[in-house]
C-alpha cells in the first residue's frame, strides 16, 4: 500500500494555491481543498485555522513570488525591478489582486518585502513622507495596470487581431465626429497592436522619472 504524504500547512497552502488560481479565489472552499488533496475537510483545520488564514497564507506565497528590490544597484532599478516582479506575480495569480494589500494579519513574506521597499527609498534620500508617497503610487499603477491587462484579451498583442477589433469599433464610430479616436483605432492600433509589457513599462518609468526629480533636492544627485 502506497504510503500517503502526510499534511502540513505548507502543503496545504500549495493545494489551495492551485486551486485558487484554477477557479479563483471566491470558488475556494476547505470541501473543495479537501477532496483536491484526499482527505476529510475538518483535518485541513490542523494546519489552517479558517477560510480567512487559509487566504492569508496564499497570498504570503504570492509575496514569496515576488523579487524585492535587489542590494548594490541604485534604487531606481531595484524598484524597477520590484515592480516588474510584481506584476509577473499577478499574471500568474490575477485573483491576487486586491487581496496583496487588505490582509488583517500579514505573512512574513509581505512584511520582508515591504520593509525592503522602504529600505530601499529611504535610503536613497527619500523622506519619510515622500517614501509613503513613492511607494504608494507605484503600487496604484502596479495594481491598476494588472486590473486592466485582466480585462483585456491577450489577442490584443497581435496586431492583425487589434486590426479586426479595430475595424469593427471603427463601424460604429462617427469618424468626421471622433478624428483622434480615428486616428489612433486606423494608424496605430493596426499597425503595433496593444503591447502590454511596453505600455507597462512606459507607464513605470515616467512614475520612476518623476519621483527622481522629487528626490534630487533632498537626496542630492
Amino acid at each position: 500500500m502506497p504510503t500517503r504524504t502526510p499534511l502540513s500547512r505548507e502543503r496545504v497552502l500549495r493545494a489551495a494555491l492551485a486551486l485558487a488560481d484554477e477557479t479563483g479565489v471566491e470558488a475556494l472552499s476547505m470541501r473543495k481543498l479537501a477532496k483536491q488533496l484526499g482527505v476529510e475537510a475538518m483535518s485541513l483545520y490542523n494546519h489552517v485555522a479558517s477560510k480567512e488564514d487559509l487566504v492569508s497564507g496564499i497570498v504570503d506565497l504570492v509575496f514569496e513570488e515576488i523579487e524585492p528590490p535587489p542590494a548594490g544597484v541604485d534604487w531606481r532599478t531595484a524598484m524597477r525591478a520590484r515592480a516588474v516582479s510584481t506584476r509577473e506575480a499577478l499574471l500568474r495569480h490575477p485573483w491576487a489582486n486586491g487581496l496583496l494589500e487588505a490582509r488583517a494579519q500579514p505573512g512574513p513574506a509581505n512584511a520582508r518585502l515591504h520593509e525592503a521597499c522602504l529600505k530601499c527609498l529611504r535610503e536613497a534620500g527619500f523622506s519619510l513622507a515622500e517614501t509613503v508617497h513613492a511607494y504608494s503610487i507605484q503600487d496604484s499603477f502596479i495594481y491598476g495596470f494588472a486590473l486592466q491587462e485582466r480585462a483585456l484579451p491577450d489577442a490584443f498583442e497581435d496586431p492583425e487581431v487589434s486590426a479586426r477589433v479595430a475595424a469593427r469599433q471603427m463601424a460604429q464610430v462617427p469618424v468626421d465626429a471622433y478624428p483622434y479616436l480615428t486616428e489612433m483605432l486606423t494608424e496605430h492600433i493596426p499597425v503595433h497592436g496593444y503591447d502590454y509589457t511596453a505600455e507597462f513599462e512606459f507607464g513605470l518609468d515616467l512614475i520612476l522619472d518623476g519621483l527622481e526629480a522629487r528626490r534630487l533636492p533632498a537626496g542630492g544627485p
